[in-house]
């Protein structure tokens, strides 16, 4: 048979996906939805969106004319709304087709942005706790439309049929789910009601709840927002604000502020932490869109240095990504971003020009975070630099009362660098800051430009040994031969000695050296045990002279009087060696090693000599 007169089975032909509904909806539950909770909240949604187009189809209606009713008894959970319906058409084509939104229909694409979904897979969360989910629906589009009636099976399996009116007589919604045995925590009424309260306490529609006990259905949103409400006084808004923040976050704010940005709809309240967080630890931040609750733990609504508040906001045009348990990053929310930062930056003014106390209360608790910041703001630098508290050789104090006494203000540059001269410096006079925490060098050395008449340098060691007095040429010389073997015994180290005079007498040395000199020498280090090779000749390139350090011995102190006159070499050496071991522990620096092995050799090499003296 010639091969032009085979069957046609064309490689080009247009196939169908073949979809398996149970692995897709594992899929939803184990990488889009964060728990099976979200079921209710995608059932609240549809029934918020099928509401929002109601009222466009009847804008005359009056508010609350049109609501949600929710019911659970254990058996069931059956969500109901008033909302716009749907036609056996609409069935077909939306509830019959995974993937297709009702909500991407021509007639409503043009008001897309009053809807809260816009995925159209929100309802395969419902098979999450159900194994069926039963829809009788009737659209308020179409005159006397019957009422459908759409059941779709965890199997991929669906059935359609159209009802009587009398079935449904109103137009508008119900979902209906029959829990699996296994779901029972997510379905029984106590917790429905429960999620309900989570997810819709701000929506705007009113949504009742029932048991199934006879009773009367309850509230699930009974008020508006406590920023739509309206209060008698301003006070009396501040203390509401302010309880509903200590409610929903569990502390009791520093203070609290009203954030309204009219451009994208957003309102809402940022509470002031009562106690420091730690440096870069981000609270997230609970985010409605449209009334409906997106998120807990939206960190991405503000930037990363304003750790220092939480926030509730309700906004109408941010857009929640695909599980909806986040926002979409696009140029609204960094917009929003960058608005709701300069409403902080605007509150952290108003505290510093007109409440002094309250100002003090935050800084002392969030002055890293207003670090931070300062370092590229310029108007909080202005504003706030003179109030922050800095670590110096007063005291903790601020950046102000510090200038008023030190005309030059000297800056380390490290933790270790400010515990080393710290003592020394003070008693010498010398005005020093630890520039060694986060941001804090950076601040200090911006210093004049609030206060021009202040001068601002890095500590240099030659500085602080400047400030240090010399012995006497007699007391030189006569310490002379200790000097030598204490310098021999440091060697190693790379490091010199000297004797000077200097306060607190208490201390018998200071070690005066930086981590760029321990590092430079480490790498000089490593030049020479390379000698010859690939690697030697690019640090042998790089290599500079390195810094020495410096212990300093203090003749004022007894020990060291005591120590400079030890004839016996052994002694002087393994003295020498404890002074140095005693000052580098008193740096707090991490120590070497070597620096380790030697201090506990020559605690046991002196308790030996001492002992052996005692017999």
């Amino acid at each position: 048979m010639p091969l032009s007169d085979a069957p046609s089975n064309r490689a080009g032909a247009d196939r169908t996906f073949q979809v398996d509904l149970r692995g897709l909806v594992d899929l939803l539950s184990h990488h889009l939805y964060s728990s099976p909770r979200v079921y209710l909240r995608e059932l609240l949604q549809n029934a918020v969106d099928a509401l929002t187009a109601r009222h466009a189809l009847e804008p005359a209606a009056p508010a609350g004319a049109f609501g949600i009713r929710l019911y659970a008894d254990g058996s069931v959970v059956r969500v109901e709304d008033d909302g716009v319906g749907l036609t056996e058409a609409d069935v077909h084509t939306f509830l019959a087709t995974i993937g297709r939104s009702s909500k991407r229909a021509e007639q409503v694409a043009e008001q897309r942005g009053d809807f809260i979904g816009q995925f159209g897979i929100g309802l395969l969360s419902c098979f999450l706790v159900a194994d069926e989910i039963h829809v009788v629906s009737r659209s308020a589009r179409t005159p006397d439309a019957p009422a459908v009636e759409w059941r779709g099976r965890g199997d991929g399996s669906y059935t359609i049929r159209t009802l009587r009116s009398s079935a449904r007589p109103r137009p508008g919604t119900s979902v209906t789910l029959t829990p699996r045995a296994d779901a029972g925590e997510w379905t029984r009424p106590t917790r429905v009601r429960e999620l309900a309260r989570h997810f819709g306490s701000l929506l705007r529609h009113p949504v009742t709840f029932d048991d199934g006990t006879g009773g009367p259905g309850t509230a699930v949103n009974p008020e508006p927002a406590p920023w739509g409400r309206t209060y008698p006084t301003p006070g009396a808004r501040s203390r509401a604000l302010a309880a509903y923040g200590a409610d929903v976050f569990g502390f009791t704010p520093l203070d609290t502020m009203e954030l309204d940005l009219p451009a994208v709809g957003l309102k809402g309240i940022a509470c002031v932490l009562p106690q420091a967080v730690p440096a870069g630890r981000r609270h997230g931040h609970r985010v409605h869109v449209k009334g409906m609750l997106l998120s807990e733990q939206a960190e991405e609504i503000l930037p990363e240095w304003a750790f220092f508040v939480r926030c509730v906001v309700d906004a109408e045009s941010l857009r929640p990504t695909a599980s909806r348990e986040s926002l979409y990053e696009d140029d609204t929310l960094a917009a929003v971003r960058d608005a709701l930062a300069e409403r902080l930056r605007a509150w952290i003014a108003r505290a510093a020009a007109s409440d002094p106390d309250l100002l003090a209360r935050f800084l002392h608790a969030h002055h890293l975070a207003v670090k931070s910041l300062a370092v590229h703001d310029d108007e909080i630098l202005r504003m706030l630099l003179p109030w922050l508290p800095f670590e110096t050789t007063d005291g903790h104090t601020t950046l102000d009362e510090f200038a008023r006494t030190h005309r030059t203000v000297l800056v380390t540059s490290s933790v270790e660098e400010f515990r080393q001269v710290a003592a020394i410096a003070s008693a010498a006079g010398l005005g020093v800051v630890n520039g060694g925490y986060t941001y804090d060098r950076e601040l200090v050395h911006r210093l004049p430009e609030i206060r021009p008449a202040t001068s601002v340098a890095d500590l240099d060691p030659a500085t602080l040994t400047a400030h240090l007095d010399p012995v006497d040429r007699e007391t030189e010389l006569a310490a002379a031969a200790y000097l030598a073997r204490a310098r021999e015994a440091l060697a190693v180290f790379d490091c010199d000695v000297a004797l000077r005079t200097f306060q607190p007498a208490s201390a018998p040395a200071l070690l005066v050296d930086s981590r760029e000199a321990r590092h430079e020498r480490t790498r000089s280090q490593l030049a020479r045990e390379q000698e010859g090779g690939l690697w030697g000749d690019i640090l042998g390139a790089l290599r500079q002279e390195a810094p020495r350090a410096q212990l300093i011995l203090n003749q004022l102190n007894p020990l060291v009087r005591t120590a400079v006159a030890i004839d016996e070499p052994e002694l002087a050496r393994t003295s020498a060696e404890a002074l140095y071991g005693q000052a580098a522990l008193l740096s707090r620096r991490p120590l070497r090693p070597a620096e380790s092995s030697l201090i506990n050799r020559s605690f046991l090499d002196l308790l030996a000599h001492a002992l052996r003296k005692d017999h």
